[in-house]
């Protein structure tokens, strides 16, 4: 099994900055991906960022030029950096992690409360 620990959210004002962090343990051998959903209240969870092998990254186009997603391999932890902060942004954040010939995994969310 892999878990998966999210830290970084809380309550911010539009404008500003948080930076979430997620940090992959257990039976971790060969890791596709890894990334970042959010699901808003009453909203189906849609990706916000994926970086893969080959260090391909995608960014849901809503926060392009906002955040930047990168990795740590050492470490098996992955960041979030979350810039420019809009109330749109408000959901619980998700880590997403997949292995080559393996499941999904995913954390146990952690919340980003952007005010006006």
């Amino acid at each position: 099994q892999v878990q998966l620990v999210e830290s970084g959210g809380g309550l911010v004002q539009a404008g500003g900055s948080l930076r979430l962090s997620c940090v992959a343990s257990g039976k971790i051998f060969s890791i596709n991906a890894m990334g970042w959903y959010r699901q808003a209240p009453g909203k189906q969870r849609e990706l916000v960022a994926l970086i893969a092998s080959g260090d391909i990254i995608n960014y849901v186009e809503s926060v392009l030029g906002r955040f930047t997603i990168s990795r740590d391999n050492a470490k098996n932890t992955v960041y979030l950096q979350m810039n420019s902060l809009k109330p749109e942004d408000t959901a619980v954040y998700y880590c997403y992690l997949n292995q080559i010939g393996s499941r999904n995994y995913w954390g146990q969310g952690t919340q980003v409360t952007v005010s006006s």
